[in-house]
């Protein structure tokens, strides 16, 4: 189904055409900060200082020595090794059929203990320090770190495709504005009208998709016509360009309305950590069953 027009309109009225218009606000909680408080601790000991940076160094050369040199990324036991003494990970193993990568020598089936033990007492820094992380974890408390880290990249939430796009906000709402040429909009107000010519034909993922700037945070605003198994549906929900913490600081209203009818949503956006189809599928939004959608366009 393609969208025949979209237009802003600043009132209710609806044309013959299979209309709906939503209308919808967003209104901000906002949260108390915490004092802030600052410690200055002086250290005179200059043996001290050269000893925290020796250890460093070690950190990062042993950290070097438990990087697979076939993915990069840090090994964790099962730690593979050739007879010349070459390590890789566990997954490359299966993937280099069973030759090494460094010198071609048969694998065979021996393990690392040494570099094993080494890992065990390592404590290394997230790999998303260079995006803003300060934590540092033991060896095997990182990676379960790294896959809730709150400063890991987000994907991008375009809902058309399939995109492998990753990075931060500021540099997914530029992507979304320039790859995927979205609507892009400032203002906590927005209002929109959906027009289908023929109100009978409901294709699967009808979509659009608007990206709009309000308390200083970007949010995207979905709208779809899809099948639900037989019944053709309209659905509009909301979703927050940041981590679920802080988009529970935020609230938001949708309503459709026209024909002497209206139908309102509340509901608190949803992260993008959540993926599209996460929260459709969830039914966390506006969701009209089509006969409703005839009733607010004066179809029968």
């Amino acid at each position: 189904m393609e969208l025949d027009s979209i237009e802003c309109v600043p009132s209710l009225d609806l044309t013959d055409e299979d209309e709906i218009h939503h209308h919808h606000h967003l209104h901000h909680f906002p949260s108390v900060s915490k004092p802030h408080t600052t410690t200055t601790t002086n250290n005179n000991n200059s043996n001290s200082n050269s000893n925290t940076v020796a250890s460093a160094i070690h950190t990062t050369s042993v950290h070097e020595l438990l990087e697979c040199p076939v993915c990069t990324n840090s090994m964790y036991p099962p730690i593979h090794q050739c007879h010349n003494g070459h390590t890789l990970c566990s997954t490359c193993k299966t993937r280099v059929q069973n030759r090494c990568p460094t010198c071609r020598q048969e694998l065979g089936d021996i393990r690392c203990l040494a570099l094993e033990k080494v890992a065990e007492s390592l404590e290394l820094p997230c790999k998303y320090m260079s995006l803003g992380c300060p934590e540092i974890f033991p060896y095997y408390s990182k990676l379960k770190h790294e896959t809730l880290c709150n400063f890991r990249p987000y994907s991008c939430p375009y809902a058309g495709s399939e995109c492998a796009i990753v990075g931060d906000i500021p540099f997914l709402v530029a992507h979304l504005r320039d790859d995927h040429k979205v609507d892009m909009h400032s203002g906590c107000t927005f209002n929109h009208r959906y027009v289908k010519s023929n109100p009978r034909e409901v294709e699967n993922a009808t979509w659009m998709l608007t990206v709009f700037h309000c308390f200083g945070q970007y949010f995207c605003l979905h709208f779809e016509a899809f099948q639900l198994g037989m019944a053709p549906v309209y659905m509009a929900f909301l979703r927050f360009m940041g981590d679920e913490a802080e988009a529970r600081n935020y609230s938001y209203s949708l309503e459709v309305g026209g024909n002497g009818r209206k139908l309102i949503w509340e509901g608190t956006p949803r992260s993008i950590r959540d993926s599209h189809r996460k929260v459709r599928d969830s039914h966390d939004g506006l969701y009209i069953q089509r006969n409703m959608a005839l009733f607010f366009s004066g179809g029968r």
